[in-house]
């Protein structure tokens, strides 16, 4: 029986983790749309730290929709890109806490 609870609350933890991960790279791309749309200035290094964190962790969302207004297309492209992280890492999640 020990076992059996033991091995579901490795589970249960293991489901925390990766929803949290999940969650910190979503947090990452809202920063970055939020910096964009409010004007931070691109030459400051915390400015190229989110960047450089954001874009790979956007896959390939960025491009998906070319819009004339740069801010609106980042908006939604690492928007999608955050929801994504969020909807994949809670599946797996799940799958991993059954």
């Amino acid at each position: 029986m020990s076992r059996l609870r033991t091995s579901t609350g490795n589970r249960v933890a293991a489901a925390r983790v990766i929803t949290g991960v999940g969650a910190v790279f979503a947090v990452i791309e809202a920063l970055y749309i939020l910096m964009i749309l409010l004007g931070a200035n691109a030459a400051n290094g915390f400015f190229q730290l989110v960047k450089s964190v954001a874009e790979p962790l956007a896959l390939f969302f960025p491009g998906l929709f070319t819009l004339d207004s740069h801010e609106i297309g980042v908006l939604i492209n690492y928007g999608l890109a955050a929801v994504f992280w969020l909807v994949v890492t809670g599946l797996l999640a799940r799958l991993i806490a059954r």
